[in-house]
């Protein structure tokens, strides 16, 4: 989760570099969080050992 933390935050910088309008600085790290969560725990990575 931290991974997808790091992206977003990466994403923030470079929309700031860019120089993005303010909408893409809300849907873009959001995308990456919700997006790459979803996936991650369709992979089975969020599960622990036991279960």
């Amino acid at each position: 989760m931290l991974v997808l933390l790091a992206l977003a935050i990466g994403a923030i910088a470079l929309l700031a570099a860019m120089k993005a309008d303010a909408i893409w600085f809300t849907i873009v790290p959001l995308g990456i969080l919700f997006f790459g969560a979803s996936v991650i725990q369709s992979l089975g990575w969020f599960k622990k050992a036991g279960d």
